[in-house]
């Protein structure tokens, strides 16, 4: 087994039908940019009802179709928010606590700390967040998530990854393995991806392996190490 093995990321999703929201992050094989992704899916009218949108330079999600939103709470949040020179990313309203602790001088895990798994038994969903943190002309980054520790959802294991940015490589971590019911919670480590130089290419590569019926909306995000350009590619599916 080569623990050290980078995959592809459209093959590692590619046939499974169910693997709930993800984020990448990584550096291009150039190693001239940092490479964000996040995406969502859904089997349940409401949870597909969505749709992303660009706001303060970063993302929100919102309601397709206003009319068919049954409950809010875990479906309608930022995915996406810049403080400083921080990007924080996760699949849920954590993005804001986050967003709060370090604007108070305090940390990714500190912030983490106050939160636990979604409250949706049996799922217990899990809370899945990554920061990047830009430094000098490059960047480095953590990744945690926060999951129920047994089937009743009595306590939160919380696991925090950080990382070095390394050429070509990324990680990527998403809340479920597959479909089920329960829906079986990722295990392990985040996976380690191959991060394209093309942002298009990288882009093309999840949402064309993403399962057709339940896949909502991709969006990436590829910032230039140098000049701190950003390039960004949405896709939503409810047009």
């Amino acid at each position: 087994m080569n623990v050290y093995k980078i995959d592809d990321i459209g093959t590692l999703i590619n046939g499974n039908p169910y693997v709930g929201r993800g984020i990448v992050i990584g550096k291009s094989k150039d190693g001239k940019k940092c490479a964000v992704a996040y995406f969502i899916m859904g089997r349940s009218e409401n949870s597909r009802n969505r749709i992303f949108y660009e706001e303060d330079g970063g993302i929100k999600t919102g309601a397709f179709d206003p009319s068919k939103l049954a409950d809010p709470s875990l479906i309608i949040y930022a995915p996406i928010r810049i403080f400083e020179n921080n990007l924080i990313v996760t699949n849920g309203d954590q993005t804001d606590t986050i967003y709060d602790f370090v604007k108070d001088g305090k940390s990714f895990e500190e912030a983490l700390e106050t939160r636990e798994f979604e409250p949706d038994p049996p799922n217990f969903t899990p809370r899945i967040s990554g920061m990047v943190t830009f430094d000098e002309n490059d960047f480095t980054y953590k990744m945690s998530i926060l999951k129920s520790g047994d089937e009743e959802g009595s306590f939160c294991n919380r696991f925090t990854y950080s990382y070095a940015s390394k050429e070509g490589l990324g990680h990527f971590i998403h809340t479920y393995v597959t479909d089920g019911n329960p829906i079986p919670t990722f295990q392990g480590e985040p996976e380690r991806v191959e991060i394209d130089d093309d942002i298009d290419t990288f882009t093309d590569k999840i949402w064309n392996n993403l399962d057709e019926n339940n896949k909502i909306s991709l969006y990436v995000r590829y910032i230039d190490l140098q000049t701190g350009e950003e390039e960004n590619r949405m896709i939503n599916k409810n047009k």
